[in-house]
């Protein structure tokens, strides 16, 4: 991974914009959608530039030795930073990047996850934020949230965000809901391609809290991983204590 996607708070933030055309039009509407106040390259107090001209080097040359960072369109080896193509169900943003590398790739990819994403997954996101005082109550701990939570938005669970009607069933849910998975699954690797993985081990990776693994065990599938999840690296045939939550066991075959 070439980048760290963000999501970077712009209401009422001034941002520098030096464009033209077309391109200059949806960067402005871009920039206004998110709340931005778009400023000239003078103002002193923006931390952010967008240049959408065709020879944009001068302008980027003088705001970078300001210290602002960049996106310049269609030149991604001036950018300090890319936009991704961005699908949007209310408060829940799913952004599509190619690190600069095709914004087309990008849009395809969005266009098709619009088709899969229904408009009801920001009613969900909202309902779930009002519940979070009544899920503290519920279950104390994060990790005991974090299992439910995993449980209800599993595919076929009760809050599966993918069914229309999930958003209507969080307080039920809050009533009754289950605490989610907990106890110890183990399964072998073979190869190094995270694609290799069965549904049931990546859902097993995604909701671990511990993932204890041979030496030998490839990095591109141990970041199938939640990333705070702990990790133990086993000597060979070794078992971990017991934890509390979710714990899985990756050998090396």
């Amino acid at each position: 991974m070439h980048s760290l996607p963000l999501f970077h708070r712009l209401t009422g933030q001034k941002v520098i914009l030096l464009a033209e055309g077309e391109a200059g039009e949806a960067k402005r509407r871009l920039l206004e959608r998110a709340g931005a106040v778009c400023v000239g390259e003078d103002d002193p107090d923006a931390r952010l530039a967008f240049i959408a001209l065709d020879e944009p080097e001068a302008a980027a040359a003088r705001l970078k030795a300001r210290g602002l960072l960049l996106n310049v369109t269609d030149v991604p080896e001036l950018c300090d930073f890319t936009v991704p193509s961005l699908l949007e169900r209310g408060p829940v943003l799913v952004a599509v990047g190619t690190g600069g590398a095709s914004a087309g790739l990008a849009k395809a990819l969005r266009l098709r996850l619009e088709t899969l994403l229904p408009a009801s997954l920001g009613a969900l996101a909202e309902a779930l934020q009002a519940a979070r005082g009544a899920m503290r109550a519920r279950w104390a701990s994060g990790a005991e949230r974090r299992r439910a939570l995993d449980a209800a938005l599993a595919e076929g669970g009760v809050l599966d965000p993918l069914d229309a009607g999930s958003a209507v069933r969080v307080a039920d849910w809050l009533a009754g809901g289950g605490d989610g998975a907990g106890g110890t699954f183990e399964f072998t690797v073979t190869g190094d391609d995270p694609d290799d993985l069965t549904l049931r081990q990546a859902r097993w990776l995604g909701a671990a809290d511990l993932v204890a693994f041979e030496p030998g065990v490839a990095g591109a599938i141990l970041t199938r991983a939640r990333a705070d999840a702990a990790r133990l690296e086993l000597e060979t045939e070794q078992v971990p204590d017991q934890a509390a939550g979710l714990t899985v066991i990756i050998r090396r075959g």
